[in-house]
């Protein structure tokens, strides 16, 4: 039996996940959670204005005239949440009401809300949701299903699974995803992509997406941008347990700090790009409901229909 204070903080979580859910799908959300129209049901005759994107060539090619791909929508969609939970993740340095979501304490409780809130939208629609926990391997495999208990037993898993491991690979649950799901899913990576490999996990993110419709939401923290001026401090990377004896008070060191910061932001912004995956970062000290809402909308109008 879980203690009160584990139950309260599950409970606390999973109100404000439905409440980031239901403000979600007040808006336009519905539109992502949506099939892909992937399969195929028969040829018919190009008229005009239809998209050419779909012209079946081979038989276009034998009648000479042209033809396009009539596809059947998917009525029902599998929504994986693939989430960090490796040390880096237990970082926050702010408890502040800044979000909609209320106050969080770490990186990990704040994936957890917004991977909870996008389980409640998703079996609202209808559709399954299961998760891949994952450190630098997998650590736990939720099959996915349609029950708002089922997200409930998500939340707990993805706020108490101890990993056995520290460290992250990004790709290791890219790699079980695509062993396990032949057919395509929606997928949400939510890390803060501190993967040493990381021409490794970019190489198998492109790969997936080729596969399945991959949306990435970088959790991350101010702290990663803003040294405070605490004069020396002692800092562990959580990871690694490499630790480093720093002099914050120092403008250069706090410059270098922030030059560093934004130059893996601005990497990782244009691996995404490069990739063709929509991605947003979420900060644990910033509001984020409504950006998340306009930014899915967005993705949903890439989607191919």
């Amino acid at each position: 039996m879980l203690p009160t204070d584990y139950i309260q903080r599950l409970r606390s979580v999973e109100v404000r996940a439905r409440l980031v859910s239901e403000q979600l799908m007040g808006g336009r959300l519905g539109s992502v959670f949506k099939g892909r129209g992937m399969d195929f049901a028969d040829v018919r005759e190009y008229t005009a204005g239809d998209d050419v994107r779909r012209i079946d060539w081979n038989v276009t090619a034998r009648l000479r005239k042209p033809f396009i791909k009539r596809h059947v929508e998917e009525r029902e969609l599998v929504v994986l949440l693939l989430v960090d939970i490796s040390a880096s993740g237990d970082f926050g340095s702010t408890a502040d009401a800044a979000s909609e979501a209320g106050s969080v304490t770490s990186q990990r409780e704040l994936a957890a809300i917004l991977a909870g809130s996008l389980a409640f939208s998703a079996v609202r629609n209808g559709d399954r949701v299961g998760a891949i926990l994952f450190s630098d391997r997998v650590e736990r495999y939720i099959p996915p299903r349609k029950t708002r208990a089922h997200v409930t037993r998500l939340l707990h898993e993805m706020l108490f699974t101890t990993p056995k491991h520290p460290g992250t690979s990004v790709g290791a649950a890219l790699r079980f995803l695509n062993n396990l799901f032949s057919r395509p899913t929606l997928s949400f990576v939510l890390s803060d992509f501190h993967d040493p490999d990381t021409e490794g996990w970019t190489r198998a993110i492109k790969a997936s997406n080729q596969r399945h419709e991959m949306i990435a939401l970088r959790v991350t923290d101010r702290r990663e941008l803003e040294l405070p001026d605490l004069g020396w401090v002692l800092l562990q990377d959580p990871e690694t347990g490499e630790v480093l004896e720093v002099d914050t008070s120092d403008p250069r060191v706090r410059e270098g700090w922030r030059q560093s910061g934004q130059a893996r932001r601005n990497q990782l912004i244009a691996t995404f790009r490069s990739g063709r995956i929509p991605e947003m970062e979420i900060r644990t000290d910033e509001p984020w409901t409504q950006r998340l809402q306009g930014f899915l909308d967005h993705a949903a109008r890439r989607r191919v229909a």
